[in-house]
């Protein structure tokens, strides 16, 4: 199983020289298990690098994706009307998201593309467009199982587990920690995973002093969720906008203390199982 990351910052692309080294593109991570299936989680700005990967592999042939939303902020979503692959006729995208009080998963979808916020709506999509709503369990698809649970953010989100090939991948962004059930659902999805892919994004001094209720976490509690669950490896995802290269070099090192098999995503970082 090949795990990409495409985009790993919150909030709001930052395409700043002194942010280059992690990246500044938004939410996006590619998933391939050895059947070749393409999972695809979030479509942030960092999609639209993936979607010309995409055509320059597959070329001729009908691109065929799976695409897990956590949740409908713009940062998870706002790449999709730039996904060069939408717009071939041959090509298939399932989305998978939770119904929200703006609509269906496809009501959400087409709202950020009509007039006034886009130019062209997605009508001009030519690709087959399917829509799933998955609040909470299970779906499987090439041997490879997507387990969702709600997670403890601002007009909702879900985490993912990914099962495949022996191996577990946890997606967990967007979580606040202090709520009983989030926090019960994160470490019953992270039980015993080899990789955990979760929100980071803010210091602990930052969240104490100004950040709580905003919906984010930091290192700390990604450090106990990954000793309670008994996980392998921590990625420290979803950088904030304002924390540079240096900054995220310091956060990855205070998390080292404490737990050694850490990374902090970048883009284009290529994980392997």
């Amino acid at each position: 199983m090949l795990i990409r990351f495409w985009g790993v910052r919150g909030s709001t692309p930052t395409p700043q020289k002194e942010n280059l080294g992690y990246g500044g593109n938004t939410a996006c991570v590619e998933l391939r298990p050895k059947s070749g299936a393409l999972f695809i989680f979030d479509c942030g700005t960092g999609i639209r690098a993936l979607g010309h990967r995409l055509s320059r592999e597959f070329g001729r042939r009908p691109i065929r994706g799976l695409i897990f939303l956590s949740h409908y902020h713009w940062d998870h979503i706002h790449g999709i009307p730039f996904f060069l692959p939408l717009y071939h006729r041959a090509n298939a995208f399932i989305f998978h998201s939770f119904p929200s009080p703006g609509g269906d998963v496809r009501r959400v979808l087409e709202g950020q593309m009509t007039n006034p916020y886009f130019p062209v709506d997605m009508s001009t999509m030519a690709a087959e467009r399917r829509f799933f709503e998955l609040a909470e369990g299970r779906v499987s698809y090439d041997k490879v199982a997507v387990s969702c649970r709600p997670l403890h953010h601002p007009q909702g989100c879900l985490g993912f587990r990914v099962e495949a090939e022996g191996k577990v991948v946890v997606y967990a962004t967007d979580n606040e920690p202090g709520d009983a059930i989030g926090d019960r659902n994160l470490r019953e999805l992270a039980q015993g995973a080899d990789i955990l892919i979760y929100d980071a994004q803010y210091t602990p001094e930052e969240y104490r002093k100004r950040k709580q209720t905003w919906g984010h976490s930091t290192w700390r509690e990604g450090v106990r969720v990954v000793r309670d669950a008994g996980v392998k490896q921590l990625i420290l995802f979803h950088h904030d906008p304002d924390h540079n290269d240096r900054a995220i070099d310091s956060i990855l090192a205070q998390t080292r203390k404490q737990f050694r098999n850490t990374l902090a995503a970048f883009e284009g970082m290529v994980l392997k199982l």
